[in-house]
């Protein structure tokens, strides 16, 4: 059964690295949750080591500017591990072919950046090109995050019929910016999956951006997997992706699925989290409302 605990401390002794969530976890998509960074920041002191392992399509320099001005201070963690890292290197490895066919946000095409630390000199040459010379699909998310992604239908249908792989750089659904919930690239992902498409996930809670958090984690410190402790509110990705790498995993229950736990997010319902929980087929390690 999950045990439900107050703070981090309660825990943290048994454990030499953290894998952390960003979004939902340390800040709201807006600005940072003190306690959160201040939990963060006092792990680091005692001697661990706190890796975040995020969902952002992002290379992990944009995310650390993008922290510092959220209020997240660089001495809240030692390295970040993002699916955006972990798909770029699939990428350019040939994952999804040399001319790619590109759906994101404006600003999101850093993606496509020179070929990162963990790609070979030999990487593959990346052309965005129209959907018709396109020989693979590289979304980071939604071109507008407030549309239903069935926007895509008529040009997945035509990819499906081409045969082309969709290369996904965020597996999440939706999330969560301050009070407006929005769509993210995995919900455009799954409905090319819904068509009979084949989409490539590489993050969180799929097996490629735990091989990079790893990594990250062995530049600091080796650290055996049983001292190791992933920490989400995402039930479907940061402790689905955690159990399945048999991590232990800290649930925070104030993040996407607050509303399943009662009126005030500070103090879930033990009872109702335990059948939401059940509900789920998952058992988390520990609970805990907010990171603090």
């Amino acid at each position: 059964m999950t045990q439900l605990i107050q703070n981090l401390t309660d825990i943290s002794p048994r454990y030499d690295a953290l894998f952390v969530d960003l979004w939902g976890c340390v800040h709201n998509g807006v600005t940072a949750y003190p306690e959160a960074v201040k939990a963060l920041q006092s792990y680091r002191k005692s001697g661990g080591i706190v890796i975040l392992v995020t969902n952002s399509p992002r290379p992990w320099k944009a995310v650390s500017e993008q922290l510092i001005g959220f209020g997240v201070p660089t001495d809240a963690y030692d390295a970040i591990a993002t699916s955006g890292d972990s798909a770029r290197a699939a990428m350019y490895l040939g994952a999804v072919g040399s001319d790619v066919y590109f759906i994101g946000a404006a600003g999101e095409q850093d993606v496509f950046l020179a070929p990162m630390d963990l790609v070979a000199e030999d990487a593959v040459a990346i052309n965005t090109v129209p959907l018709e010379r396109a020989e693979g699909i590289v979304v980071t998310g939604p071109e507008d995050a407030m549309a239903d992604p069935d926007v895509y239908r008529a040009d997945f249908l035509y990819a499906k019929q081409k045969g082309l792989k969709l290369l996904c750089a965020n597996p999440d659904i939706v999330v969560d910016r301050g009070e407006t919930r929005e769509y993210c690239a995995g919900a455009v992902a799954a409905l090319y999956t819904e068509m009979g498409g084949q989409s490539l996930y590489f993050g969180k809670p799929h097996p490629p951006i735990y091989d990079l958090a790893r990594r990250r984690l062995a530049q600091v410190a080796q650290i055996s997997d049983d001292k190791i402790l992933c920490i989400g509110d995402g039930i479907g990705t940061d402790i689905m992706g955690g159990l399945g790498e048999g991590l232990d995993t800290l649930f925070i229950t104030g993040g996407l699925a607050a509303h399943e736990f009662g009126d005030d997010p500070q103090s879930p319902d033990p009872e109702r989290l335990k059948h939401w929980l059940a509900d789920q087929n998952l058992s988390p390690t520990v609970a805990i409302s907010f990171l603090r």
